[in-house]
């Protein structure tokens, strides 16, 4: 057992108002599996890069132990397999890799395919074994999950569980609670460590939000009162400097001297008592700045009158003539949740195209209703430039809204002001379902909508589809989000 403790760190990048982290301090057990959770923005990735010693800070990080990063950075990717990962750990003995392949159900005949032909999941896999192999080593896994179908998914959790010393960042609640023993988030005002699984830790951050939440009205009210008081001792010591100038004493004439003597004590009386009840303000004000509140979001679907939005009889997708899939049958009808599931390549994305009406090969017959009025979420960000300004009059939303909606979902007023290009994947991501549900729509169409995207945004929009009730199609490989969302599954096989 080793151990990594952070003393007093604090960091920000040069040109930023605030701090990303200001004087934590914690220890981390090597032998640990963590989950490093918070919310895109907050400094996930940025405290994966400081263990690794890339940026300059405050404070200590000391590590008895070396640290590997995932995802490893291969210069070309034309290469074979085996020989990638020799170079990650040269003179490794064949058997080795094979023996950790086979824990992950991979065939080892991809060690002498070129590296740039695997499937993503495959690429995650060698890359995984590769840094595994380089035994005592802590792993730092950022973000291994996304895009990643729910089979590549499971396969990866068995091994993961078999495995220790390592923090892994995802937002995939399921796999989290399949993995890790303890969570490390990165909150508002500092960093946490919970022993247990997501689910316990999410138990307990309900429950800390909710006592906070009765904490603050509490708080608030003392505020509201410090201030009442605060107005009331500077009204009278005002009125009290005004008596020097109206009072008779005796009553013959104004005793200027008298009152101008009893004023002052009164007046500086009432400054101290002033600058007491601005004190005890703002340390009430400074109190509760961790709770995380979910606000909501709002979604707001046209109505239509018709039951059936899309029916779709004997439908098969073909690439180069060659049917994809088995042949599927189905109606999507006013008010339901479709998830679209099955493996990585099996074309679930084309199928969402089709239905899009692109142009897409396919036999059988599709039939969507000629108004219907669609909201596109797609699987990928290249495309997103600009400022949210422009987004917003390209796509004839309201700007204020779409602001709105992003700040539900945490951002702030740094990330309002830059290009989208600047963003970071999630923020990206949250721009596009920021924008789709602005849209008034009939229809919302969504590929991979939460890739990237934080634990707690991922709930308040389940939240927002179990109220609004829009209806939606969708592809996403998050169990949870399936199964708290969808009202209808389409399962596409081989």
């Amino acid at each position: 057992m080793s151990m990594i403790q952070v003393r007093n760190l604090t960091f920000g990048y040069e040109g930023n108002v605030d701090n990303i982290f200001e004087d934590v301090s914690f220890n981390i057990d090597t032998d640990w599996k963590l989950g490093l959770i918070g919310r895109n923005g907050k400094g996930k990735t940025t405290f994966l890069n400081l263990l690794l010693g890339k940026y300059e800070f405050s404070g200590s990080i000391i590590k008895t132990v070396d640290v590997d990063y995932f995802p490893f950075e291969i210069n070309n990717k034309k290469r074979m397999t085996l020989d990638i990962i020799e170079e990650i750990i040269p003179s490794v003995e064949d058997w080795k890799i094979i023996k950790e392949l086979n824990l992950l159900n991979t065939n080892p005949e991809i060690l002498y395919k070129d590296f740039s032909v695997l499937s993503g999941g495959e690429q995650v896999k060698v890359l995984l074994v590769s840094l595994f192999l380089k035994e005592n080593n802590f792993l730092l896994i950022d973000e291994p999950t996304n895009h990643l179908d729910t089979e590549t998914k499971d396969n990866l959790a068995e091994y993961l569980k078999r495995k220790k010393g390592f923090i892994i960042v995802s937002h995939d609640r399921d796999f989290l609670d399949k993995v890790v023993n303890h969570i490390i988030s990165i909150n508002n005002s500092n960093i946490e460590i919970q022993k247990g699984k997501f689910s316990s830790w999410k138990e307990n951050l309900d429950r800390q939000n909710n006592f906070e939440l009765t904490q603050n009205e509490k708080i608030q009210k003392d505020i509201n009162r410090l201030e009442i008081a605060s107005r009331n001792t500077s009204n009278w010591s005002d009125k009290v400097e005004k008596t020097k100038y109206g009072t008779k004493n005796s009553g013959s004439k104004v005793d200027r001297g008298y009152i101008g003597h009893q004023a002052a004590k009164m007046m500086k009386k009432s400054k101290v008592m002033e600058k007491r009840i601005e004190k005890a303000i703002e340390e009430k004000s400074n109190l509760l700045k961790n709770i995380d509140r979910n606000d909501e979001l709002v979604i707001k679907p046209l109505e239509n009158n018709r039951k059936s939005l899309i029916i779709a009889d004997k439908l098969q997708i073909k690439y180069n003539d060659k049917a994809i899939f088995d042949k599927i049958s189905f109606d999507i009808n006013n008010g339901e949740r479709v998830a679209i599931v099955g493996k990585n390549g099996i074309g679930k994305t084309s199928l969402l195209k089709l239905f899009l009406k692109e142009n897409i090969e396919f036999n059988g017959t599709l039939k969507i209703i000629n108004d219907i009025k669609i909201s596109y979420v797609p699987q990928h960000t290249e495309e997103l430039r600009g400022s949210l300004k422009e987004l917003a009059l390209k796509n004839n939303i309201e700007e204020s809204i779409l602001k709105a909606m992003l700040s539900k979902m945490g951002f702030s007023k740094e990330d309002f002001n830059r290009k989208i290009e600047k963003l970071s994947e999630g923020q990206k991501k949250k721009v596009l379902i920021a924008k789709s549900i602005t849209e008034n729509a009939n229809l919302y169409v969504w590929d991979e909508p939460l890739n990237y995207i934080d634990i707690l945004t991922r709930i308040q929009i389940e939240e927002a589809i179990l109220k609004y009730k829009p209806t939606i199609i969708f592809i996403e490989h998050d169990k949870t989000f399936v199964k708290n969302v969808a009202t209808k599954i389409i399962n596409l096989k081989n």
